[in-house]
């Protein structure tokens, strides 16, 4: 006659542990590295809109800044003079910079 196989009694909680166990492994290999993806663009929009909103408070305050000597110096209504200024110092970085980016790369 076969011999009976005796199984644990406490078999179904091993089974759903273990059924759960691979489910957790599947998705930490599938949904893992999908995660990983949507935080770095969801942060990395944020800092781009949080960057730009920077900039252009910026730009503001050194327009507001600026616009006060030149009223104290030349006289009110010349606040040309500072947009003339900025544009001019707008205009020297972004050349420089696309100096620098069309720059022969350097082989290493």
């Amino acid at each position: 006659m076969a011999d009976k196989v005796e199984t644990p009694a406490d078999w179904p909680a091993q089974a759903t542990d273990t059924i759960v166990k691979v489910v957790g492994q599947v998705r930490d290999k599938t949904t893992g590295p999908i995660i990983t993806v949507a935080r770095g663009v969801v942060y990395g929009t944020l800092a781009a809109i949080l960057g730009i909103i920077a900039v252009v408070v910026t730009c503001i305050l050194l327009v507001r800044a600026l616009s006060i000597p030149v009223d104290e110096w030349l006289g009110p209504n010349k606040i040309w003079v500072v947009y003339l200024f900025l544009g001019v110092v707008f205009t020297f970085a972004g050349w420089l910079l696309m100096k620098k980016a069309s720059a022969a790369p350097v082989d290493r």
